[in-house]
């Protein structure tokens, strides 16, 4: 339902997941929810890339990240291919004026991304964040402008837990073992998570005071899973289960709950849609408008995913199904590739109980409705055999279909960036430069 072109607000966090309120978990996001209870919910979002630059190179361009060409961290010295592919292009080209402030990790330099104003703040904090949104705001051009506005909250370090209440009783994820340390762990996300909320309420208060609300289409997600082990670069569904709510113009509003699986490449068109502006021939998403015009249509019977580098090299494809998920490893090792999970008091608990020293299968599958843990790996099983050749050749087809280099076997990094070792514990351990 093409609508008079909306501002657009691309309000984003790190490493939140769906750790907040509105998705059933017990971390109190009062304006968060106030979003949801006003807007459209996203029961089953994904990202496509469980790592910071990836996923967000992912939703900015529409492009899986082989695609894109963000197969690692743009701090560490990788690039999109063409960031003439990046959304604000294509939003210019319709008159809308951009704006960047606080995180936005696809660039060493925001200036290459193509912005038409990068606003400076001292760190990516909300306390810093907010009071400069709120200035740009205020000054907002009468053309429809597309602002940025992105959070460092809840990525580690996290804050200092505010409540012993948390402390004492609050529950860790459902893959990690219920202890001190894990408890105090995720009361500091939820520290995090509350400032984070903090944020959110703020800029929704200006856009009301301003009287912006009406006309900007809000679009709140985050990057990828919780900065925990087997969650933040995987391919569970911990790690790619991201929060995704819209609000504004062209029918996001209501309080409404898609339940249809969406991903973070299905936000480019429906841009495209929503400001009348032609889709671009490289975008590998769909547009979200027929759910909200069609309930209980289905958008996509599967989806696909991978990871290729974050800290050091762990290449992993998946595809996901409403019912199954299938993970394939590639290269020689088989253990943990441990900088790949942020250091905390959770993975330590981990690596004390031999978690590092675990092989992990080539191959794996998920029954999702019986095992939405994914804890139970049947790829072994005669039983599900059929299953797991079809999944196999599904995920074959998409890898040929777009051309995604590690297809034909190990893929070199590219010159000038920063890796760990795949045998190195910590991201914080010495680099490469290659």
């Amino acid at each position: 339902m093409p609508v008079d072109k909306p501002n657009i607000l691309y309000l984003h966090s790190h490493d939140t997941g769906r750790w907040v309120q509105p998705y059933g978990y017990p971390v109190p996001t009062p304006n968060i929810q106030y979003l949801a209870d006003s807007g459209v919910l996203f029961r089953q979002a994904f990202c496509v890339v469980p790592t910071c630059s990836g996923s967000r190179a992912c939703l900015l361009t529409g492009q899986h990240g082989h695609s894109n060409g963000m197969l690692g961290l743009a701090h560490r010295g990788f690039s999109l291919h063409d960031y003439r592919h990046h959304l604000v292009h294509t939003l210019r080209q319709a008159g809308y004026h951009s704006a960047l402030i606080g995180e936005q990790h696809i660039a060493k330099r925001p200036d290459v991304i193509g912005f038409d104003r990068v606003i400076k703040v001292d760190r990516y904090h909300v306390d810093s964040v907010v009071p400069a949104a709120r200035e740009v705001l205020a000054e907002a051009p009468e053309t429809p402008w597309f602002l940025s506005v992105g959070f460092f909250e809840t990525h580690r370090e996290f804050f200092e837990p505010t409540s012993l209440r948390d402390v004492k009783y609050s529950l860790p994820p459902a893959n990690l073992p219920d202890t001190v340390e894990t408890r105090r762990d995720i009361a500091a996300f939820k520290a995090s998570a509350r400032k984070l909320d903090q944020g959110v309420g703020q800029v929704l208060d200006m856009l009301d005071e301003l009287g912006l609300t009406e006309s900007t289409l809000i679009v709140f997600t985050t990057d990828h899973g919780l900065a925990f082990p087997g969650a933040k670069a995987t391919l569970y569904d911990r790690g790619l289960g991201v929060m995704l709510i819209m609000r504004g113009p062209g029918g996001f509003a209501g309080g409404r709950v898609i339940d249809e699986m969406v991903t973070h490449l299905d936000v480019y068109p429906t841009l495209c849609d929503l400001a009348g502006i032609e889709r671009k021939p490289w975008l590998q998403g769909e547009s979200l408008l027929p759910l909200l015009e069609e309930p209980g249509v289905e958008l996509h019977g599967e989806i696909f995913a991978g990871a290729t580098w974050h800290a050091a090299y762990e290449p992993q494809r998946a595809v996901r199904t409403r019912r199954w998920k299938y993970i394939r490893r590639y290269g020689d090792r088989e253990l943990p590739v441990l900088a790949n999970t942020d250091d905390s008091p959770s993975k330590d608990v981990l690596l004390r109980a031999g978690w590092g020293e675990r092989p992990i299968p080539r191959e794996l599958l998920f029954d999702l409705a019986l095992d939405p843990n994914e804890a139970a790996d049947l790829a072994g099983d005669p039983a599900h055999a059929s299953v797991l050749e079809d999944l196999r050749g599904r995920l074959d087809g998409f890898m040929e279909r777009t051309e995604d280099p590690l297809r034909t076997g190990h893929v070199d990094p590219p010159p000038g960036v920063e890796l760990n070792t795949p045998d190195q514990h910590s991201a914080g351990d010495p680099v490469t430069l290659t």
